[in-house]
């Protein structure tokens, strides 16, 4: 068993608090691509921003529609060996932050969960506020009964964080003694920058296959499936 993974492990054990913040790269293991590699929801797409803000919602809906129905939405996707081991940690002394909208860590059972971007599958009406369930979202995106615009409840670009997420995700990590990054090269803000909140003694590790620049992280650079894989040997 590789030395770090035991090292991890044994910070696992020990820990009395540990926070979770996740991206992309979990999720890419229940086939649900990244954002910007070759064959991720950005390729072949010159301003997928755009594409995936609310002035495109507001002024092009059916652009807007078009794009996420075709590009973001899996609902055939299942969780994966790391959503459900951290979801298992997270039930006995830990909380999970993700950046990820799929949904899958509800699926695998985590309740103890900050889902920082939103959900996918948490769809409502503009207009109206009613709530609307996804088989209806993907016949189409006009709610007929109040003629509002049907979205999802994720952050589109130019649109801010729900403040109540960033206190409550401050406050996780300000009681955290373990952190730990799990695929994610945690170069989109704010996500980032919660680390700052963090004690100065405070363990923070990252599994993730590209290097990580923030300074005071151990990194296990390595497939997090691979990892979590070892993870589970050593824990159980």
């Amino acid at each position: 068993m590789p030395p770090a993974i035991v090292n991890l492990a044994a910070n696992i054990q020990a820990a009395h608090k540990i926070v979770f913040l996740t991206g992309a790269g979990v999720s890419t293991h229940s086939g649900i691509p990244d954002y910007r590699s070759k064959s991720g929801l950005y390729a072949h797409h010159t301003n997928p921003e755009y594409l995936l803000s609310h002035e495109n919602l507001q002024d092009h809906p059916q652009d807007f529609y078009d794009f996420v129905q075709q590009r973001m939405y899996y609902p055939e996707a299942k969780p994966n060996l790391i959503h459900q081991e951290i979801a298992t940690i997270c039930q006995n002394k830990g909380i999970l932050i993700t950046q990820n909208v799929d949904g899958l860590d509800q699926q695998a059972g985590n309740q103890h969960l900050i889902e920082f971007h939103g959900n996918l599958y948490d769809l409502y009406c503009q207009k109206c506020g009613q709530t609307i369930d996804y088989e209806q979202y993907q016949q189409d995106y006009y709610h007929p009964e109040y003629g509002g615009i049907i979205r999802p409840r994720i952050v589109l670009y130019g649109e801010s964080i729900d403040p109540f997420v960033i206190q409550d995700s401050i406050a996780a990590l300000t009681s955290a003694d373990l952190v730990i990054i799990v695929g994610t090269s945690f170069r989109v803000y704010p996500f980032a920058q919660l680390l700052q909140y963090c004690s100065p003694t405070t363990a923070i590790f990252a599994i993730n296959n590209e290097p990580i620049t923030t300074p005071g992280i151990e990194l296990l650079q390595m497939d997090a499936l691979t990892a979590f894989t070892k993870l589970k040997e050593v824990l159980d």
